[in-house]
């Protein structure tokens, strides 16, 4: 029975069954992933509801939103009835989410930590597959004062200019800095190369009086630190 009414219109469900009004009488948290999903897509195809169809794009990607997220605008047009509309949806909404996060991390960024770093780009960087060079500014009280993305790479790696990043820095007017980058494969060990320019920067940092804090490898579920290593 549940199998044939979800291959009616939604607007043919009893009202408490629909996922728009499920939303406003209960609340956001009482839905589940497919029926947010579906009120996003707004609207299924012949013989196939929004819900039937948020269903079956979730279980592409193992019904886990981190890998619905790391999603392609082509890959998700590639899904049957998902045009770039539909996709384009789903793509806006999910970054909408990151954003907040981002934005949440941001209004409490006194670093004390290396979790603290991390808490702030994992929602940037987690759904990356490319590499990415950011740059952390601090005041003195170690507040955070804005962050920038110096470079982009590709899969295996990207190039961090050493001048490029402490013209960032000096421009503007910090007094510490902290490095970070992403690692796409999930393996938050540095490399020879993540070694060497680390030390590098953090000699160009010492001998500018402008210190590089540390230097944290991101991935999807953890971090490496520099500092916390003793490395730095």
């Amino acid at each position: 029975m549940k199998y044939m009414k979800e291959h009616l219109s939604i607007l043919s469900w009893k009202e408490d069954d629909r996922p728009r009004e499920k939303l406003f009488r209960q609340g956001a948290r009482a839905l589940a992933n497919t029926e947010l999903l579906a009120i996003i897509l707004r609207n299924g195809m012949q013989g196939e509801s929004a819900v039937e169809m948020a269903r079956r794009m979730l279980s592409t990607c193992d019904d886990d939103l981190s890998n619905l997220g790391r999603m392609s605008p082509e890959s998700l047009c590639q899904l049957k009835g998902v045009g770039q509309a539909k996709a384009g949806q789903v793509i806006a909404a999910l970054e909408l989410g990151r954003r907040r996060q981002e934005h949440i991390a941001l209004d409490r960024a006194t670093i004390r930590s290396s979790k603290d770093v991390y808490e702030i780009f994992r929602p940037i960087l987690m759904d990356h597959q490319h590499e990415e060079f950011w740059v952390l500014t601090l005041n003195r009280a170690n507040r955070v004062m804005g962050k920038s993305m110096i470079s982009r790479g590709g899969l295996s790696g990207t190039v961090a200019d050493p001048k490029m990043i402490f013209n960032h820095a000096l421009m503007s007017k910090c007094s510490a800095i902290i490095l970070v980058h992403n690692h796409p494969s999930g393996n938050a060990q540095p490399s020879q190369s993540d070694r060497d320019i680390t030390r590098k920067l953090k000699n160009a940092g010492d001998f500018l009086d402008l210190p590089v804090l540390d230097h944290l490898i991101i991935t999807e579920q953890t971090y490496y630190s520099f500092a916390d290593e003793g490395i730095l």
